[in-house]
């Protein structure tokens, strides 16, 4: 009996499992961005808590989407495979499941931004597929259910549909992925891309301390720490690409992509970093930026003396709120296009993102920004603020120690200690280190072009023999020393000293 049982439902995941690669082959033959299941992932990131979000970053890293796909996944073969078990009692008990599968996945997908008919269509496939196949499955052990006598032969034949169902779902799902030709097609467009007046610059010389073990100044485009909502990249064609700037204006302002880099292009030195970033952690780097000065397309539309933010929007949907100032002073906020002198990656936003120095990126770093409307805070509220995050996301000063690792082994005697400090829009005006509780010692700073990157700072001293503690303050150029009160990232980004335990022996 337990083995009958078993087969519904396995009858159930093999359905289901059809379904799914059905559904996405027809979601990447339409071209849709992102299938039932992506869907439903990108669902359960929008209405998780800002703080389950958050721990769930600091404890997964970069691995928090594809856990939270395979959870998905999971969940759903539990389903399939309850589906499967109810089709014994009757096969419309099946059908509710799929029915309100479907409808999830419906509610999903049409929560998208910009979804539309062409989107319903891979849902409604993943259906018909569910509704037609489960049966096929499950009609020989129905037979077997009814003729005791004929149990051995029908087990037979559900083996064989079984095998069937499962080299066509699996053919099905691989032609849905060579058939995707969107994504690769964006890529070569990409590649081929000549932007004029993109230089590539490598990291001047004056900026290293020249100490192995210190993180490289310059961050390269593969090495980038990425953080965003997306479970499916958008694959936006340059020629596609339009952006909106609207709202508390004279003059609204449609750009595309080839007017905008026809505009003139600005190249700036720009540390990023995240607000999830744990004292001590790596969600920050230092690229070279080439884009189009925010502050001079906004100059000429007539931007209301009541508006104090601008709130953007990207092409999958995620938002936020970034305070007008910032895009209108005298910093290097952009419309960015290249990142270290080649073409956006498409992880980070291409074909154009915003870059703004000074601000954690959940208040201003759009990728795949496709829309920009003028108003107030009072009236615009972003993805992450809705979740509990401050509306307003300036850097807090930070430094870090890179070397030696904490728990490492050092020699007696002298000891090299180095690491990076940030404050963007400010800069580092001194980083002093303290070992044991004792007095803080200046450490020599490396050079940098500008305020808004990272900078690396070393100091050599001498440790007797034993366990050390060692921990690094930064000091801006506006004077304020860094705190050693400890609080976690949120609402507005963490505080405290890194601090490190080695040994000398």
């Amino acid at each position: 009996m337990s083995t009958r049982r078993l087969h519904w439902r396995i009858a159930g995941v093999l359905a289901g499992m059809a379904g799914l690669a059905t559904s996405y082959a027809a979601a990447t033959v339409l071209t849709v961005r992102a299938s039932p299941l992506v869907a439903v992932a990108e669902l359960v990131i929008k209405v998780t808590p800002g703080s389950t979000a958050e721990r769930a970053i600091s404890v997964l890293g970069h691995l928090d989407k594809p856990v939270l796909l395979l959870g998905v996944i999971v969940l759903l073969l539990a389903c399939f495979a309850w589906a499967g078990s109810l089709a014994r009692g009757g096969w419309w008990r099946a059908m509710v499941v799929w029915v309100v599968l479907a409808g999830v996945g419906l509610v999903a997908v049409m929560s998208q931004r910009g979804a539309g008919v062409v989107d319903v269509v891979p849902v409604v496939v993943g259906l018909l597929t569910w509704m037609s196949v489960h049966p096929a499955l499950t009609d020989a052990l129905r037979r077997g259910l009814s003729r005791p006598d004929l149990q051995s032969s029908e087990r037979r034949v559900f083996l064989v549909v079984a095998s069937v169902v499962s080299v066509a779902s699996l053919g099905i799902a691989v032609a849905g992925r060579l058939a995707s030709a969107g994504r690769r097609s964006v890529e070569t467009s990409r590649q081929l891309l000549r932007i004029p007046g993109v230089t590539r610059h490598s990291a001047p010389p004056a900026t290293s301390v020249g100490l192995e073990g210190v993180t490289p100044w310059q961050t390269a485009n593969e090495d980038f720490y990425r953080i965003d909502t997306a479970i499916s990249v958008p694959a936006i064609d340059p020629s596609d690409w339009k952006l909106r700037i609207h709202g508390m204006v004279e003059r609204e302002l449609t750009l595309t992509y080839s007017q905008l880099v026809a505009r003139e292009l600005t190249e700036s030195w720009v540390t990023l970093n995240c607000v999830s970033n744990e004292v001590g952690g790596d969600l920050v780097g230092n690229a070279r930026w080439s884009g189009v000065r925010l502050a001079g397309l906004l100059a000429n539309l007539g931007v209301s003396d009541e508006a104090d933010c601008i709130l953007q929007t990207s092409h999958d949907g995620w938002t936020c709120a970034t305070p007008l100032a910032a895009l209108t002073d005298d910093r290097d906020a952009m419309l960015a296009v290249a990142m270290n002198g080649q073409p956006l990656p498409i992880e980070h936003g291409f074909p154009v993102r915003t870059v703004v120095p000074g601000l954690y990126g959940y208040v201003s770093a759009t990728k795949w920004v496709v829309d920009m409307k003028v108003g107030t805070f009072a009236d615009s509220v972003g993805y992450w603020t809705t979740r509990g995050w401050s509306s307003q996301g300036p850097v807090k000063i930070a430094s870090r120690i890179d070397v030696p690792r904490s728990g490492d082994k050092v020699p007696v005697g002298e000891v090299s200690f180095g690491g990076v400090a940030w404050r963007q829009h400010t800069g580092i005006e001194a980083v002093e280190v303290q070992v044991d509780g004792g007095a803080w010692q200046r450490a020599e700073l490396a050079e940098v072009p500008s305020v808004d990157t990272w900078v690396q700072w070393s100091l050599t001293t001498d440790l007797a023999e034993g366990d050390h503690e060692v921990r690094v303050r930064a000091i801006g150029a506006d004077g304020e020393t860094q705190t050693d009160v400890v609080r976690a990232p949120a609402p507005d980004g963490s505080t405290g000293l890194h601090t490190i335990q080695v040994s000398a022996g």
